[in-house]
């Protein structure tokens, strides 16, 4: 390579060839014109926080103030390329093709750390191949074309390197070029290095977020209950905030939501835990008896009462009551229940003396308990005592980024209950899941998914597998049918949603799968108006 010279700092040619001496007289505008050149390169460096979005502008802005050929900006990290833009090149020429033809010369400049000066490139073995081809092509001018490469460093660490070719009449100093390209590439050294410093901050920030969140996740989040979008995120922090003192907790939501298991967990992590944890569903029994069962009775209190009987809340004792339905007691239930969260005591039907209540009360209710005390139903200081701390539990319509992870545990609980080889949904039985409005919650999503295992024969849950409501047609949709940009559109989503789905929503991974660039599959998603982040996976374990 006898035609390439290794330039440390102050030399510019070895293996014989001669050096060339600086011309300290340069005219003043040239140096007016470098000054503006470095302050425009700097500034427009500065102009953003992407390094992709800036190094073709500058560029770009070199070419026009050096007149240059054409130029080129490899950048590495960890040895690979992340970043290689050009200007200049012909049409045909690809910014890739162009750095695989230049990759020997780059490696050298790469791995030495010093400047390469070629000053005929039709000279140069590593080169002269390119200029043949170049030089060949229809409507192409020989001409002669000198090339500098310096390298991009930071320190003793080559983060990349800055190339540029011109023609060999306006190569008049190549010293003085390649000095000043030592200058942009130390320019673009502090940004790239500010750049990396600023991407592993990021990265650790990120990290130790999704550390903290985990762990947060791992600290608040029930084990047997399934969920990590905000909503549920919301309820795990009240149910931790109240769960352990003795309030009284209403939860309310609709019927199927899972309130019985935010009461359990308001148990589990209670000083109660351990003790007993008595479920009562107010709206189970008759009127008539509800009364006895919650606060027992002596013998001969009533017709067929032959023994005495303990109620709910004296096998409670020490523990937690739960009360579904609560707004579904009877008025003189209700006045009892009041004295029990006023005096915590009450008495066996039959009995006049009064017992103790060492009982934590928690109350459930999927009716609008304010209309009720309008309409005279319930007591109005019953629904005070009895919301003292309400926490909300939202519908599956509102928590849809759970409805996967939902829909994968039980496939593998009931799959395991019923000896089913069902291992996974598949993505036409997903839409379906996903565009269904879900009036039952979480317990018609079970119920839907436990006969969907029942009808597997495979080990993919299927669209024809779930209930019929599920695959009725949307009025409202109005897609064309039998042509063939549907079909084709239809195809392509399937494939997408598919490899989505195998890549828990990692777009990058399920673009290389496809053949796709990131750009590409960033852009169909956006058209077929897919939801990437619902494919994304968290733990979890069941839910009602």
């Amino acid at each position: 390579m006898s035609d390439i010279p290794l330039c440390p700092a102050g030399v510019s040619g070895v293996a014989g060839v001669p050096l060339i001496k600086e011309d300290l007289h340069q005219p003043d505008c040239r140096v007016v014109d470098e000054l503006r050149l470095l302050f425009e390169i700097s500034y427009t460096l500065e102009s953003s926080l992407e390094l992709r979005e800036v190094i073709r502008p500058v560029l770009q802005r070199m070419s026009v103030v050096l007149g240059l050929r054409r130029g080129a900006i490899t950048l590495l990290q960890r040895g690979s390329v992340t970043i290689n833009e050009a200007c200049g090149l012909p049409n045909e020429v690809t910014k890739e093709a162009y750095l695989a033809a230049c990759r020997d010369i780059i490696k050298v400049v790469t791995e030495t750390g010093q400047a390469v000066v070629v000053q005929d490139i039709s000279r140069e073995p590593l080169l002269a191949e390119r200029w043949r081809e170049e030089s060949g092509r229809p409507g192409a001018q020989e001409t002669q074309l000198a090339f500098i490469c310096v390298p991009i460093k930071f320190g003793d660490e080559v983060v990349g390197c800055l190339s540029v070719e011109r023609l060999v009449a306006q190569f008049a100093n190549p010293l003085a070029d390649r000095r000043l390209l030592s200058v942009i590439a130390n320019i673009i050294a502090q940004v790239v290095h500010f750049h990396r410093l600023a991407d592993e901050r990021i990265a650790a920030l990120r990290d130790e977020n999704e550390r903290l969140q985990k762990q947060l996740e791992s600290v608040l989040r029930p084990s047997f209950i399934v969920g990590n979008s905000n909503a549920m995120r919301t309820v795990y922090r009240h149910v931790e905030e109240v769960a352990g003192s003795t309030t009284t907790v209403l939860i309310r939501g609709e019927s199927g939501v899972g309130k019985e298991l935010v009461a359990r967990a308001l148990h589990e992590q209670s000083p109660r835990k351990g003790k007993a944890f008595v479920k009562f569903n107010c709206a189970a029994l008759p009127e008539s008896i509800i009364e006895s069962e919650l606060f027992g009775h002596e013998k001969g209190a009533f017709t067929g009462a032959m023994s005495m009987r303990r109620g709910r809340f004296e096998v409670a004792a020490g523990g937690t009551i739960f009360l579904d339905e609560i707004g579904d007691i009877s008025p003189p239930t209700q006045v009892k229940l009041l004295r029990v969260l006023q005096e915590k005591e009450f008495e066996r039907v039959g009995s006049h003396t009064p017992i103790r209540a060492d009982v934590r009360i928690i109350a459930a209710t999927s009716r609008n308990l304010e209309e009720m005390i309008e309409q005279e139903k319930l007591r109005a200081d019953l629904y005070y005592r009895l919301n003292v701390f309400p926490i909300y539990v939202p519908p599956l319509r509102d928590r849809k980024s759970d409805l996967l992870l939902l829909s994968d545990h039980f496939v593998e609980k009931y799959a395991g209950a019923n000896s089913k080889s069902v291992r996974r949904i598949s993505t036409a039985a997903i839409d379906l899941l996903t565009s269904y409005h879900w009036p039952g919650n979480v317990r018609e999503l079970e119920n839907c998914i436990e006969r969907a295992v029942l009808l597997c024969r495979g080990d993919a849950i299927e669209a024809h597998h779930l209930p019929p409501s599920l695959q009725k047609k949307d009025p409202s949709e109005t897609a064309p049918r039998g042509r063939l940009d549907s079909a084709v559109a239809a195809l392509e989503f399937e494939m997408i949603v598919a490899e989505l789905k195998a890549s828990d929503g990692n777009m990058a991974q399920a673009a290389r799968t496809l053949g796709m660039t990131e750009r590409q599959m960033g852009l169909r998603v956006k058209k077929l108006g897919i939801d990437y982040r619902r494919f994304r996976r968290g733990d979890g374990a069941s839910d009602e």
